[in-house]
């Protein structure tokens, strides 16, 4: 005695992998024995006619890209020890030590003035993860990368890198890239640019005035009144 469920499942077509549908059988079924080793083969000979890119390393060395991430050099004029490197470091893998001097006040006037004098600046490479954010952040441009990257040791100590040994890597900076010809000057350059017109402005400015008194003296006129100078009378501006 069949039940309800048994008599819709007889009159319900097979269907599936035991389908007698040939376009549903799989595709490793309907290649012939061997086929993927002459494709592989295929894809061997393709390729054995090209020309191969393989650089044969260290024979040859590599052409690294412009501003390639290598090493941090390091130029110790430059450096302030404002130690904002070492604070922005993720990794905390850059160490700083310094103490402060006192400089004597300049012979014209003043007063002394302290300033900080760098006495260690060494960067752990075997924590570094090469982000580049001490470079970045450097107000007074003392980190810079170098594209040299064959400093591997046998001891993971050696990859601490002193002040000494980060100043050797810096003559290995190449040139910075140049800007393209639409690009705009850079705002340190116009800022630069606008205080030497400034001093130009006021350099032409005094000759001008300089040639003026001159004149003036030479014809027997009395010079031009101006600030702490006298007048005709004699008096200093500003006399009652």
């Amino acid at each position: 005695m069949t039940t309800e469920s048994e008599q819709q499942s007889e009159q319900q077509p097979q269907t599936g992998p035991a389908s007698s549908d040939p376009q549903r059988e799989p595709r490793a079924s309907r290649d012939f024995p061997g086929m993927g080793l002459v494709k592989g083969l295929a894809t061997t000979f393709k390729t054995m006619t090209k020309h191969a890119h393989t650089v044969q390393y260290p024979d040859q060395p590599p052409e690294l890209p412009p501003r390639t991430r290598g090493v941090i050099a390091l130029l110790e004029e430059n450096c302030t020890v404002c130690m904002l490197c070492a604070r922005e470091c993720p990794d905390w893998c850059i160490y700083i030590d310094s103490h402060k001097e006192t400089a004597p006040a300049p012979p014209g006037g003043g007063r002394e003035r302290t300033r900080n004098v760098l006495d260690r600046f060494a960067i752990d490479f075997s924590l570094c993860m090469y982000c580049g954010i001490c470079i970045e952040v450097c107000p007074f441009d003392a980190l810079e990368w170098s594209p040299e990257f064959e400093y591997a040791e046998f001891d993971i100590k050696e990859l601490l890198h002193e002040k000494d040994r980060l100043r050797e890597w810096f003559w290995t900076v190449p040139a910075p890239v140049a800007l393209d010809p639409g690009a705009p000057d850079p705002k340190e350059m116009a800022q630069a640019q606008k205080v030497a017109d400034k001093r130009l402005t006021a350099q032409k400015a005094a000759e001008i005035v300089a040639l003026a008194d001159g004149g003036a003296a030479a014809s027997g006129q009395p010079e031009r009144s101006g600030p702490g100078r006298s007048g005709p009378a004699g008096g200093a501006e500003g006399d009652g």
